[in-house]
């Protein structure tokens, strides 16, 4: 009967213990306070604009957008890109897929600037099992497919960046694909997943990441940018010959940080859950809101910038300055929200 007890009894502590840990490293705990430092510019009508980048140089937006909410409780939309002038003031997004005829669930965006005339625009979809769609952009409307990149490394896509022309790095943010892996990973946090590479041929360059997510490439081109949410961090890499990436260090945020894009001046800006377990609630339907951040890298300076409990934002993945903008796209919400601080 002793040794019973003593038995139950660690059993209980161990319990104990993995539910203080997964709600302490999961952000439950954090108070989220809304910022009134700034008002809302315009609301941009579009359900789950989960992804956007901004090309500074010539002032316009691309957004991935796609309805999880709306497939999630069975009704299945096209998602589409879309291009928005940010200097027009009009907010008026123009849908570039409009008359595409690729099944496009898009996810994670990238762009570069081939020459004066056409960008290169790399998606990751998930209307046919997970693949990488690869478009150029000529103009604010003329958006023309070029190809599609399927491999057996795509195991569960989430973000993608251009090295070149010819090669790019995508995310896998989980590294299992059975129901029990993943949720071993996104409870216990094991880090698994991955970052993958191709210039030609696919392969793994960086391993032992919790929640590989969003993905950059820092402004002097020397560095790959890792998003890890499980484990609040973000986590840097030196990219070598033909690609490779050494890891270099990482630096806690302090919050689940989702897409990472540079502004103008190299610094990034991140939307993030604050609270991951509010926003898996969110995510399957049980919660109707979620909270959101954003937060600003400056060397490894950390700056939250906005916060936000889920009414007027809920679940931020993607932020970004514009002039005296700041743009926050969101996982499900229906807007993608421009804002202004107060009195400038």
């Amino acid at each position: 009967m002793k040794k019973f007890l003593i038995t139950l009894l660690i059993i209980v502590l161990l319990v104990s213990a993995f539910v203080v840990y997964t709600f302490s490293s999961t952000g439950y705990f954090r108070e989220v306070n809304n910022t009134d430092s700034y008002e809302v510019i315009a609301k941009i009508l579009m359900k789950g604009a989960e992804d956007f980048t901004i090309n500074y140089e010539d002032g316009f937006m691309i957004i991935s957008q796609d309805d999880r909410a709306g497939r999630r409780d069975g009704i299945a939309t096209q998602g589409h890109l879309y291009y928005l002038d940010l200097d027009s003031g009009d907010f008026q997004a123009k849908k570039l897929t409009a008359n595409h005829k690729l099944k496009f669930y898009p996810h994670g965006i990238s762009l570069l600037k081939l020459d004066s005339a056409r960008y290169q625009i790399l998606v990751v979809n998930h209307a046919r099992g997970h693949t990488i769609e690869r478009f150029e952009l000529f103009g604010e409307d003329s958006l023309v497919y070029m190809a599609t990149y399927r491999d057996e490394t795509m195991i569960s896509p989430n973000d993608v960046v251009a090295l070149d022309e010819e090669s790019f790095y995508f995310t896998n943010d989980h590294g299992y694909t059975s129901y029990w892996g993943k949720l071993a990973e996104n409870y216990l946090g094991l880090a698994v997943s991955n970052v993958v590479f191709y210039d030609g041929k696919y392969r793994e360059v960086a391993e032992g990441i919790s929640y590989a997510n969003g993905i950059n490439i820092s402004k002097d081109r020397s560095q790959v940018l890792v998003a890890s949410p499980r484990s609040f961090s973000l986590r840097y890499y030196n990219i070598g010959e033909n690609g490779d990436l050494s890891f270099d260090h990482s630096l806690d945020v302090g919050t689940g940080i989702d897409n990472i894009e540079l502004d103008e001046d190299g610094n990034l800006w991140m939307g993030a859950h604050p609270s991951l377990l509010a926003f898996t609630s969110y995510a399957v339907g049980k919660n109707e809101i979620a909270p959101s951040e954003v937060i600003k890298v400056t060397g490894d300076q950390v700056e939250s910038l906005y916060e936000n409990d889920g009414e007027l934002v809920s679940a931020s993945s993607v932020s970004a300055p514009y002039k005296d903008l700041m743009f926050i796209g969101t996982v499900m919400d229906d807007d993608l929200v421009v804002l202004k601080k107060k009195g400038e």
